[in-house]
């Protein structure tokens, strides 16, 4: 896929890598969501979209308006939190992702969290970002609101939509990290298509490690990418079964 357009300045050194996290994805229906690092790691961390391609929707409204908080699990078939590396090289800054994929009660993919850390890029340039792929059916004027436990939440703003899900983005400071690495859940606020506020409710076990730990070997990545393949095949077959049989 071609990629022309890329998320609001994100800022300069981060411009490459917010369109190589997009670009760098199958888009295409039945593919897995990727986001991708600079070209010098092999391998992608997955972000799975449903069943046959299907796009990962927002819950239902209730009937009474209130907020709701989601809970969200993580990917069985992604054990841990993943750690990407590799180098920039129009900057040659150093940067790595941490990213995580999340199931819904149901097992259905929902959303992935990414957050990116950049050395040696622009020292006027933010070099720490957190990236989600969110849901479709969601307003895009409010954005989203972060925050790790009950700590100050941070504004972020969508990038940009594809058919199986929304990119939204947000710079964070060393405070912020600090809390995420110290938080049990990280709550993402949104609004649905009826402006009901939707909290997804994100285990941030095991980031700390993740984050601070040695980025993960290509091979083992790979294995983790199979794996989450075969994951998402026998889910679709499932599905299929059920359709045939109800289809009688």
């Amino acid at each position: 896929m071609s990629f022309s357009t890329r998320p609001a300045k994100t800022r300069t050194s981060l411009g490459l890598v917010a369109a190589l996290a997009i670009a760098g994805a199958a888009f295409a229906p039945g593919a897995v969501l990727a986001q991708t690092p600079p070209p010098a790691p092999d391998g992608q961390a997955p972000m799975a979209p449903g069943p046959e391609g299907q796009a990962p929707m927002a819950p239902e409204p209730t009937q009474d308006g209130q907020p709701v908080t989601v809970e969200v699990f993580p990917e069985p078939s992604q054990t841990e939190w993943t750690k990407v590396c590799g180098t920039d090289p129009s900057t040659e800054a150093r940067i790595c992702y941490t990213t995580r994929d999340f199931i819904s009660e149901d097992g259905e993919p929902l959303m992935a969290v990414a957050v990116y850390d950049i050395e040696g890029g622009d020292p006027d340039e933010p070099n720490k970002v957190v990236r989600m792929l969110m849901p479709l059916g969601l307003l895009l004027q409010p954005g989203i609101r972060f925050a790790a436990d009950q700590n100050r939440p941070t504004n972020g703003s969508y990038a940009i939509c594809f058919p199986n899900g929304c990119f939204a983005e947000a710079t964070i400071d060393e405070e912020r990290l600090d809390q995420f690495k110290a938080g049990e859940t990280l709550n993402v606020s949104v609004q649905n298509q009826i402006g009901q506020v939707v909290t997804f409710a994100v285990p941030l076990e095991g980031f700390a490690e993740g984050f601070d730990g040695d980025p993960i070997d290509p091979q083992e990545l790979e294995e983790q990418q199979r794996r989450l393949q075969e994951e998402l095949q026998r889910r679709s077959d499932e599905m299929r079964e059920r359709l045939q049989q109800q289809a009688q």
